[in-house]
């Protein structure tokens, strides 16, 4: 026996934070931010065949400013690690961060001194994209996941104080380098792995 019950049909009743959380997920703008082959995949995403639009994202932002999602799509080499943190902290508040590739969330094959061993060491990531390149169906998926985080995303300080803790945690993880290895290489190198 609640007030619903009460009310004449055709009345609909929310919280203002499912509703907030409704037109946000519904009127995203991605940042374009390919930085290697994953960029093609992102691309085609936009494409009539997967039609982006019907999630309100058919306006790729040129500019941080008119962005709330960061999608990195590719390596990020050391070099170009202070210019996503650039255009990330210029992006509008709420902002989002979609981890496109194997070689954004971890460095993939590239386990050199040259590439970012994961993005999330640079900014915080709200979804990770595995696969090497992903395909559009994946990125699709990923983007309605987020639509879901951000539909039960609260309003008020408490967002704020998440926000902060979350990228404090990102920030303050333990690089991939000084973890310990998870092969032992060192029996290989003396053995013939022909004979």
């Amino acid at each position: 026996m609640g007030i619903e019950e009460k009310l004449p049909a055709g009345i609909a009743l929310t919280t203002v934070e499912n509703l907030a959380g409704y037109m946000r997920k519904a009127s995203i703008w991605p940042a374009t931010f390919g930085l290697a082959c994953c960029a093609i995949e992102m691309m085609a995403v936009g494409t009539p065949h997967y039609d982006l639009a019907r999630f309100g994202m058919e306006r790729f932002a040129a500019t941080p400013r008119q962005a709330d999602l960061m999608i990195v799509a590719g390596r990020v080499s050391n070099k170009m690690a202070p210019v996503v943190r650039q255009v990330y902290d210029q992006m509008a508040n709420p902002k989002w961060v979609i981890s496109m590739g194997v070689c954004a969330s971890s460095g993939g094959m590239f386990n050199n001194y040259a590439i970012v061993q994961g993005v999330d060491h640079i900014i915080p990531v709200d979804i990770y994209l595995p696969g090497c390149p992903p395909r559009p169906e994946m990125l699709l998926n990923a983007i309605i996941t987020l639509h879901e985080q951000i539909q039960s995303t609260p309003l008020g300080v408490n967002r704020v104080a998440a926000a902060r803790a979350a990228e404090q945690a990102a920030l303050g993880a333990t690089p991939t380098e000084l973890q310990p290895p998870t092969h032992d290489h060192e029996g290989l190198l003396g053995r013939n792995l022909l004979a």
